[in-house]
């Protein structure tokens, strides 16, 4: 990653940061963060990981929620050395400088914009099973009501957020205490079904190798739980809020996707499931749940609105932040009455409303590519991520500075770890003919934005020889 100034000091917290409304509570950011990453990837794409991995996939969730884990508990590190630094994306320009700040504040935003029509759409598929009307009609509605809840406060974000993730936390939490009664045999009519973990070909019926060639698709489906640094800026003390959840959170997590996909396939053969269709419905039919299709599809609208809604706000708020750095148009930075980036919320939803358009009235190639663009950007940014906390212990640990209350375990040979998981990641995705273009046009989005960032730097250094030389 560029950087043009690794010895820099930490990134200041500007004046416009303080502009933020500080009205987000501690459910807040608690709900915030777990809605992050519990998506509708939990709920559907899962059959892709179950299919891959046979009965040992909840093994891939695992490896991947440690993964996860290990980033989370680098950002608490220096959230708490760093309290002034309140944005995910200028963790990285606090620790490898200018250059990384912009390459991966422009990353992480074009991620999460990207997200927004995805989800639109997604959502507008689901309701046509209710609502008579195209699926442009209804993802502009949802745009346009998503809008106007930004617009309104960032409470008004957190608040629909919060019962948005409480409903997934309630669905996954029943789903998991119906199914462990049913698979220990306590309201099965045939007794324990843990002999699916086994049977139908085994444990692991295409090897070991399948169950890590699965991490990465899973790794897309767990990523999110970072958002939580971001809302925390409008919270009243938002080191010790990133702090808490960069763990405490995270086992939670940990336990819902874990858990869930374990006792899937301890309900069901595991060779009954379909791409593309909900394992979760499937083993609640099986276990002969009243209304389990309906109720599945109101959960999983719940999750694509809540991700649609969480994607609307990190991008506003990472837009606010370059702006506030320089990285973007100042005019970015003004507020409303109500504390909110105005403009950074029009924009998101400006792209919303494009990558509708071009997903319902343009050829599918348009969309296609578009989204395959940010494929593997999200890697992109935590590799920087964690080279930088690195880099900022070590420039710590020179200068004899104390250390912060939570600290990187094993320091640095998990951090190194890391690094080395996330690059077999874009590794396996180079070779999975399903991942293959994801990672060969992220790269094009990464130069794309590296060559802007150089851009940027030489007229910023035209301007400034200029305004030195004599009249």
């Amino acid at each position: 990653m560029i950087s043009t100034n690794s010895g820099a000091a930490p990134a200041a917290e500007t004046e416009t940061e303080h502009g933020l409304s500080r009205s987000l509570k501690g459910r807040h950011l608690t709900m915030i963060s777990i809605g992050g990453i519990i998506g509708a990837g939990l709920f559907v794409s899962s059959s892709t990981s179950i299919i891959a991995g046979g009965p040992a996939s909840f093994l891939s969730y695992a490896i991947t929620g440690l993964l996860i884990l290990m980033i989370m508990r680098m950002l608490g590190e220096m959230a708490t050395a760093l309290p002034k630094v309140r944005s995910f994306t200028e963790f990285a320009r606090a620790g490898l400088g200018d250059g990384a700040g912009f390459v991966v504040g422009w990353l992480y935003w074009y991620f999460w914009v990207l997200v927004v029509p995805v989800e639109a759409i997604a959502g507008a598929k689901i309701l046509q099973h209710w609502l008579p009307l195209p699926p442009l009609v209804i993802g502009v509605g949802l745009m346009t009501v998503m809008t106007g809840v930004n617009l309104m406060s960032a409470r008004s974000y957190a608040e629909f957020e919060f019962w948005f993730a409480s409903i997934k936390v309630a669905a996954i939490i029943s789903f998991i205490a119906i199914a462990a009664s049913y698979a220990f045999g306590w309201t099965s009519p045939h007794g324990s079904t843990f002999h699916n973990l086994v049977d139908h070909g085994g444990f692991t019926p295409h090897g070991w190798i399948a169950v890590l060639a699965a991490v990465p698709t899973v790794f897309f489906a767990m990523t999110g739980a970072e958002i939580t640094t971001i809302a925390a800026a409008e919270s009243a003390q938002p080191g010790p809020a990133v702090a808490k959840m960069s763990t405490t959170v995270i086992w939670r997590i940990l336990i819902f996707y874990v858990g869930s996909v374990f006792f899937i396939v301890s309900v069901v053969p595991w060779n009954l499931v379909r791409s593309g269709e909900s394992p979760f419905t499937l083993a609640l039919t099986a276990m002969q749940v009243p209304w389990a299709g309906a109720v599945m599809s109101v959960i999983i609208l719940t999750a694509v609105l809540s991700c649609l809604n969480s994607a609307f706000y990190v991008s506003s708020r990472v837009l606010f932040v370059l702006a506030a750095r320089g990285d973007a148009p100042k005019a970015l930075v003004r507020l409303n009455e109500r504390r909110v980036p105005t403009g950074s919320v029009l924009i998101g939803a400006a792209a919303g409303f494009l990558g509708i358009v071009a997903a319902t009235e343009t050829p599918q190639a348009v969309f296609d590519f578009l989204v395959s663009s940010s494929g593997a950007l999200i890697v992109y940014v935590y590799m920087a991520i964690v080279i930088a906390q690195i880099r900022l212990r070590l420039r710590r640990e020179r200068a004899g500075e104390p250390k912060p209350a939570i600290l990187m375990w094993l320091f640095p040979w998990v951090s190194i770890a890391a690094i080395l998981a996330m690059g077999a990641v874009l590794l396996a995705m180079a070779f999975t003919p399903a991942l293959k273009q994801d990672f060969y046009t992220s790269i094009v989005t990464l130069s794309v934005a590296v060559i802007a960032y150089l851009a940027v730097r030489r007229r910023r250094r035209g301007a400034g020889q200029s305004a030195r030389k004599p009249a």
